[in-house]
């Protein structure tokens, strides 16, 4: 009977004619696959170093609370003239 060598030569051989077709748009989809992984690697890698990193036993410094807060809107006053107090 045939070998183990000799089997993978034959349907590797079978396999090129039957999906000689194929082909091209394997490629270019295992191409597209791989270029999608990569980006995919790149991002995930940009996110980890963007992330503050975390050191055990590291005291931050409180941030100012007066930092990117919006002004309280002004509610009025009953004796600011806009009314009569009740």
């Amino acid at each position: 009977m045939f070998g183990l060598s000799e089997l993978v030569i034959i349907l590797l051989v079978v396999i090129a004619v039957l999906a000689v077709k194929k082909l091209p748009g394997l490629a270019r989809s295992a191409g597209t696959s791989a270029r999608i992984l990569k980006a995919e690697a790149r991002a995930a890698q940009e996110e980890d170093e963007a992330r503050p990193r975390v050191v055990p036993g590291e005291t931050v410094p409180p941030a100012d609370p007066g930092v990117g807060r919006a002004p309280a809107p002004d509610a009025g006053h009953p004796d600011d003239g806009r009314g009569t107090p009740a």
